[in-house]
């Protein structure tokens, strides 16, 4: 069923042209607005974030502060040296009690100058132990006053006090990545300051350390978001957060899971891990945290010796800054709209105003084309519609004239268009014809060369072989064990001549030696005599002959060397083994003889299978080139064919058709 074209007035083309434009410009201003706006949100969001990670760090590092200005004036106060010279332990409580419990510390301890714990105050029943190899002691007894971040081992935290131990306990969250049971973290994560003790000379008499845990330090991550983002919310929900972790797992976060709870425990993310804790460096971006998606800021939090051992984060719900994007392009797409439909307007009102003279003309067309002559329009336009009308006058007046002219030059035009085209197919195959024979003249000449340089080079070195052959064949006598092999090299070496002989006969085109031959016997004769060239280890050789294969007429040893070719052929097709199939039977009406030699090896590419009867066109590192072009010759001046076919890496099959003996 055949449906009636759409038609389309002009009027609407005029509007739908002029508003295409409008309507690409509204469409880049659209996306260029919203891309525009998105970037620049983007960018500020970025710069906020990291504007917020140089808040924190400052947060953590007044609480750094705060310790480092409690440990040293705590060392520098009142008869504190005496006190810890005379290791009066009673004077030490007094002193250092009421300043951890004033300055909210989690460890404050004295030591003596041998390093030996003499006081703590959040564990006074412990002490004695030796703090030396601890980098913040050491280097305090040795005059430096020494503040950072570092990792108490869970062993050494044990004599600072079983409340911290337990304080410090954060259960790391298993992930589907890492299926293992989760475990608690070994040790914990403390801002430590380490201040000389000395006496009224001068001379260190001991040291004060003292540190604040930051495992579940809610306080400290809490006070970072209230001075970063001031209690902000979106939707009932904190804008910010903040986070410090202890290696890659968060141990004191105000980031909730999904009961609403801290995530404490959890880990971080493998890039970033490796980005800040690996690398060392900052990280500032998109990310998943824990349950939803953030504008997050890393940094390393380091150790005394520079090495990563934490990280600070801060991070804002990416859903308050996409609400903005959103409500600007809400606008921006609003305005658009609204320019759109003004610019729909006027082009309708232009399209009908530019409409009417094309109508009148589309009018007159119609008259001309049914017949009407000297058809003339009145559209007196200053523009290209005018220019047009004009033009249609000029073309309803010289139309008459040319239609005689036109119908004379149709009568020709086909006539000649028939002669040139017979004269043009003539040519085009005496030009193939040509192209043919001259390509069979250079295929010839140089076979012909190659046989020439074949028989100087060959036939010199092979009388020889031939003549000492002769005289192994006096030397040895007829039952003697070596006599066979002796005969065996004579026969191959007759073998080899004869073959540079039909070489140079193909080339020359020098009529064959005719005869009769038993193609069942020749095949299974090569067949048992191929194992001298080639080995047969991995191969399975199948010989198929038809018990009534009667013999055909030509030259035995060409035909020898055609086959022995292309059953060599097969076999080194077959470097890993396979199947050599060997077949021959009758075709058609029993005059012609078939053999087909198959394999199943690496086959022959599809570029490849047009060239392989070219001269001198060979695949083999070692190969001449010459071997199925020399078996094409022979084959087809015995009358017959030889034909392949190949499937890359399932095998080759090589077909030749003789004619039977008449």
């Amino acid at each position: 069923m055949n449906f009636p074209r759409l038609r389309f007035p002009i009027k609407t083309k005029l509007t739908v042209a002029t508003l295409i434009p409008l309507a690409i410009a509204i469409l880049i201003c659209w996306m260029a607005g919203v891309f525009i706006l998105s970037a620049k949100v983007a960018a500020q969001a970025q710069e906020k974030v990291r504007y917020d990670l140089s808040v924190a760090r400052e947060a953590y590092l007044n609480e750094l502060t705060r310790l480092y200005d409690a440990v040293k004036l705590s060392a520098s106060f009142g008869r504190t040296g005496e006190t810890i010279a005379a290791g009066d332990l009673r004077a030490l409580e007094a002193t250092l009690a009421p300043v951890r419990k004033s300055e909210h510390l989690d460890i404050l301890a004295a030591v003596d100058a041998s390093g030996k714990v003499i006081f703590r105050a959040n564990n006074p029943r412990q002490f004695g132990d030796d703090k030396l190899r601890n980098q913040f002691v050491a280097r305090a007894l040795k005059g430096e006053l020494v503040s950072g971040t570092t990792i108490i081992p869970t062993s050494e935290l044990t004599l600072e006090g079983e409340a911290l131990v337990r304080q410090a306990h954060v259960q790391v969250a298993g992930t589907k990545a890492d299926p293992s049971p989760p475990a608690p973290l070994n040790g914990a994560m403390f801002l430590f300051t380490a201040a000389p003790v000395r006496d009224q000379a001068g001379n260190v008499l001991g040291a004060l350390y003292g540190g604040v845990m930051l495992n579940n330090n809610r306080k400290l991550v809490d006070k970072i978001k209230a001075v970063v983002y001031e209690g902000a919310k979106s939707k009932g929900r904190d804008v910010g957060n903040a986070t410090i972790f202890q290696g890659g797992v968060r141990i004191a976060t105000n980031v909730p899971n999904s009961d609403g709870r801290r995530a404490t425990g959890t880990k971080l993310s493998a890039p970033v891990y490796e980005r800040v804790l690996l690398k060392g460096t900052k990280w500032v971006g998109r990310a998943f945290v824990v349950n939803d998606w953030y504008l997050t800021a890393y940094e390393p939090i380091l150790s005394l010796q520079g090495v990563p051992i934490g990280a600070l984060y801060v991070g804002m719900l990416e859903s308050h800054y996409s609400a903005v994007k959103t409500d600007m392009a809400v606008l921006l797409s609003f305005v658009l709209l609204l320019s759109g439909l003004t610019g729909v307007s006027m082009s309708a009102f232009l399209g009908k105003k530019l409409a009417q003279p094309i109508k009148e003309l589309e009018l007159l067309t119609r008259r001309v084309a049914a017949g009407e002559r000297d058809v003339k329009s009145s559209i007196d336009s200053r523009d290209e519609i005018g220019d047009l009308a004009g033009r249609f006058n000029d073309m309803s007046r010289s139309l008459g004239e040319r239609e005689n002219s036109i119908i004379e030059l149709n009568r020709n035009l086909e006539e000649k268009v028939q002669q040139r085209t017979a004269e043009l197919e003539e040519k085009n195959r005496l030009l193939v014809q040509t192209r043919e024979e001259l390509l069979r003249v250079e295929k010839l000449a140089a076979i012909g060369e190659l046989a020439a340089g074949v028989a100087h080079e060959i036939n010199n070195p092979m009388a020889i072989i031939r003549g000492n052959t002769e005289l192994l064949q006096l030397t040895i006598d007829e039952g003697a064990p070596n006599r066979e092999e002796v005969d065996t090299i004579f026969q191959q070496v007759k073998r080899v001549e004869r073959i540079v002989s039909n070489l140079l006969k193909f080339a020359r085109r020098e009529q064959m030696e005719h005869g009769s031959v038993r193609l069942n016997e020749l095949l299974h004769e090569i067949v048992g005599q191929i194992g001298h060239q080639v080995s047969l280890e991995k191969i399975e050789v199948i010989e198929l002959y038809a018990e009534d294969m009667a013999v055909v007429e030509g030259d035995g040893d060409q035909l020898r060397q055609v086959f022995t070719n292309l059953i060599l052929n097969a076999v080194q097709a077959m470097p890993q083994g396979g199947v050599l199939g060997i077949r021959s039977a009758p075709v058609g009406s029993g005059d012609h003889y078939e053999v087909k030699i198959s394999d199943t090896g690496v086959g022959i590419a599809l570029e490849n299978l047009r060239q392989v009867f070219n001269p001198f066109y060979t695949t083999k590192s070692n190969g001449t080139g010459l071997g199925l072009s020399v078996s094409y010759g022979i084959i087809r001046e015995h009358g017959g064919c030889i034909d392949v076919e190949s499937i890359p890496g399932q095998g080759s099959s090589f077909t030749v058709l003789l004619p039977c003996e008449r």
